[in-house]
């Protein structure tokens, strides 16, 4: 059943901060083994959208339901153990080691004491081998590269063993080298645990590339949402980015139907 499926869905959303709304009426559903990534100009609310699904920041209307479940109803501990989520901004935990950082995300499991087990230990090196980060382990987080935090950030999140996992800008900082490597990691750990992906993108190439679905926003709303198949052109990206023609191109590489 596609009920079953569905693993994150919002029902007219209304998302900003105290009487100010950012994006209203939205309305998407993910389902396992999707990716959907938010695209459209900066400053237009995607990451207040990131936030407010997560539940970091106070939605202003509507519902979204996490595992068929009303986010409301869910306890924080139960949520942490199905959903993860990278936001952008600079994260400086004082005096802790990347493999202090990425070993957080396995708190939901642990006991009163925190104290992880075999398989906690286990789960927090397979994240950093996948992500390229296990000869940093023992480098304090703060003396990093931005780059090398995204990547450990990104192990952090994996290692929670989440149902759906939401990233803000995951491959900012990162070289082209790390952006592909970090989008085939999702996409190895998509099909292989079936997870459900919700994130803000703004590589245009890497958007087509790598998305199910994509919800384009603009003007405060909701302004197109489906397949990059469906969704997009070149015609409508102009016209999304307000950029001419080849500026589309210089900022993809290639024209839309290639890719596509």
């Amino acid at each position: 059943m596609d009920g079953d499926r569905i693993l994150i869905k919002a029902e007219r959303l209304n998302v900003g901060y105290k009487d100010k709304t950012v994006v209203s009426d939205i309305s998407f559903e993910v389902c396992r083994g999707e990716i959907l990534t938010l695209i459209g100009p900066n400053g237009e609310g995607k990451s207040t959208l990131l936030k407010s699904l997560a539940g970091y920041i106070e939605k202003l209307g509507g519902n979204v339901f996490l595992l068929g479940k009303d986010m409301e109803s869910i306890s924080p501990a139960d949520k942490a153990r199905h959903l993860s989520v990278m936001l952008t901004g600079r994260t400086d935990p004082e005096l802790m080691t990347v493999r202090d950082v990425v070993s957080v995300g396995r708190y939901p499991y642990t006991g009163r004491l925190g104290l992880l087990s075999k398989q906690d230990n286990e789960k927090v090196e397979e994240a950093m081998r996948l992500t390229e980060t296990d000869e940093l382990a023992d480098r304090l987080f703060n003396e990093i590269s931005d780059g090398q935090r995204q990547r450990v950030l990104l192990s952090r999140a994996l290692c929670q063993e989440p149902q759906v996992l939401m990233l803000d800008e995951p491959t900012s900082f990162l070289d082209i080298r790390h952006k592909l490597k970090l989008i085939a990691i999702l996409k190895r750990w998509i099909k292989r645990d079936g997870l459900a992906v919700v994130m803000s993108l703004h590589e245009l190439e890497l958007a087509l590339r790598v998305s199910d679905k994509l919800l384009c926003i603009k003007g405060g709303k909701i302004d197109r949402y489906g397949t990059p198949q469906e969704v997009l052109s070149t015609d409508y990206i102009t016209e999304l980015f307000e950029i001419d023609e080849e500026e589309c191109m210089e900022a993809i590489g290639v024209p839309v139907q290639n890719i596509l």
